[in-house]
């Protein structure tokens, strides 16, 4: 029996990154500010850490990451879902990407079609 991983599709790394950010945004929205403002931001920087290395590991390194692990780290702005914003980012230009490769092999087989026929 092989041990190796199972490949997950692109949608399905799209849907566990998108629950891993809600639940991350989350967490520090309404959980984190309950403590005192300086005594838990070590977890939330370490939770901020984790999340953005288990992102680029679903769907790979994306510029967006950088600017919403930055702005996680200022105090107060954690209370914006960066990290939901940053995926859902992420989802629409691959959408797009996604759209525009199909209209192309459509249209290389829509030109292919004529000589096929001969």
């Amino acid at each position: 029996m092989s041990e190796e991983p199972i490949p997950l599709s692109p949608r399905s790394r799209f849907r566990m990154a998108m629950i891993l950010a809600m639940a991350a945004d989350t967490l520090q929205i309404v959980v984190f500010p309950l403590f005192a403002a300086g005594a838990f931001s070590p977890a939330a920087d370490v939770l901020d850490l984790a999340v953005a290395a288990v992102l680029v590991n679903l769907l790979g390194w994306h510029w967006e990451f950088l600017p919403t692990f930055l702005a996680e780290l200022v105090p107060g702005a954690d209370l914006v879902p960066f990290w939901t914003l940053a995926v859902t980012n992420v989802y629409r230009k691959w959408k797009r990407t996604m759209a525009t490769s199909d209209e192309i092999r459509e249209h290389h087989a829509a030109l292919r079609e004529p000589e096929a026929s001969k």
